[in-house]
């Protein structure tokens, strides 16, 4: 039994795809770390960054980089090299002797699942740890005092329970202009605390509570003050309950992840960006698929324009689908479905996701239908 051997033909397009490819996430994270290098060094220089840690920051950038722009780069990697095939008419040599488009695609296809199912590990695995040492990094020596101000940040602790910041220093553990709100089941504030700053202690899971005034509203409606320098409360929350940045969720696991979101859910706090997020990390390694089909469509015609026209062409499509991609997401983690949707809040958060795939897969099956036969 003779071994399996790739033709050719496919062994060319492969190879040409994925070192392009690889050469152009090179040249990208290059030209990124040097000018974040340039912008950042003075900080670094300040805070004492080893140079190991410094090294492992920027490949754990990279791995971001690449990965947020790997649908990008695929899509300018197959322009680059077909326009180059279809400029010296090596394609319409392809098509006359009997090859099928869609045989010549084969290639293309095959090349970018083995880009998919990379992007699928590093989304799903890689990159949270990846960005779990970009940002350990950032906050020891890059934004050192890392601040969230004028957030007006509420929570629902527990049933009846609010909480409020005006704003929080994460890297202190410590947020400002406290209030905490206590109210009955039949809706009367029994309790109100008001304090400068409240800061977590992790070591005992408790709240300090500076400069804190108690308001307690008896039933009758009669009202007793209580002020205290300092007051040391356990509270069911934690500072990075608040303190959230979106690169913390990007710091989680999948399963990380739904974790997150059931607790957030429980908190009654708006969970529609987190599970959107959840299903971008499979969505967004799909989509190389659908620009490896726009990309060839287009790329494969020989025009007047050459290369330059069809470079063109790659960026206003990437730039629309990255638009279209944003719009869809605002509009649907903003959206409230009517109680007699045909289709849960869930599954339309899904659907999201997936849309923009869909949209350009349509558009790249017409720009592929109307290619050179």
């Amino acid at each position: 039994m003779k071994p399996f051997r790739l033709p050719r033909l496919d062994r060319y397009i492969i190879q040409k795809f994925l070192t392009t490819f690889f050469f152009m996430v090179g040249i990208f994270c290059v030209i990124a770390v040097v000018f974040d290098l340039m912008e950042n060094v003075s900080r670094l220089l300040a805070n004492d960054a080893p140079l190991g840690g410094t090294v492992m920051y920027y490949l754990s950038f990279c791995f971001h980089f690449g990965n947020l722009l790997s649908g990008f780069i695929v899509f300018l990697t197959i322009i680059w090299f077909t326009s180059r095939l279809a400029q010296q008419t090596e394609i319409v040599a392809m098509l006359s002797s009997g090859m099928s488009f869609g045989r010549l695609m084969r290639p293309y296809f095959m090349a970018a699942t083995v880009l998919v199912v990379m992007s699928l590990v590093i989304s799903h695995i890689i990159l949270p740890k990846a960005n779990e040492r970009k940002v350990d990094f950032e906050v020891q020596h890059v934004h050192v005092n890392f601040h969230i101000s004028d957030q007006h940040m509420y929570r629902e602790i527990a049933p009846g329970t609010l909480v409020y910041f005006r704003s929080i220093t994460v890297d202190r553990n410590t947020g400002y202009r406290f209030q905490l709100e206590r109210w009955s089941e039949s809706g009367r504030l029994e309790q109100r605390i008001l304090a400068a700053k409240a800061t977590w202690n992790t070591e005992d899971s408790t709240w300090r509570l500076i400069n804190a005034r108690i308001r307690d509203i008896e039933p009758d409606g009669k009202e007793r003050l209580n002020y205290l320098t300092r007051l040391d409360t356990a509270l069911s929350m934690r500072i990075s309950d608040f303190g959230q940045r979106s690169a913390l969720v990007s710091t989680m696991s999948t399963p990380e992840l739904s974790g997150h979101i059931e607790r957030e859910a429980q908190r009654g706090a708006p969970v529609n960006l987190l599970k959107l997020e959840k299903h971008a990390r499979t969505s967004s390694p799909f989509s190389i698929y659908v620009l490896t089909l726009i990309g060839v469509g287009i790329a494969s015609r020989k025009l007047r324009g050459g290369m330059g026209y069809h470079l063109f062409l790659a960026v206003v499509i990437g730039f629309f689908f990255v638009f279209t991609s944003k719009i869809i997401t605002v509009y649907a983690a903003s959206m409230i479905l009517p109680a007699d949707s045909l289709i849960s809040s869930d599954q339309w958060l899904l659907l999201a996701a997936w849309l923009p795939n869909a949209l350009f897969a349509i558009l790249g099956g017409l720009i592929v239908w109307k290619a050179p036969k």
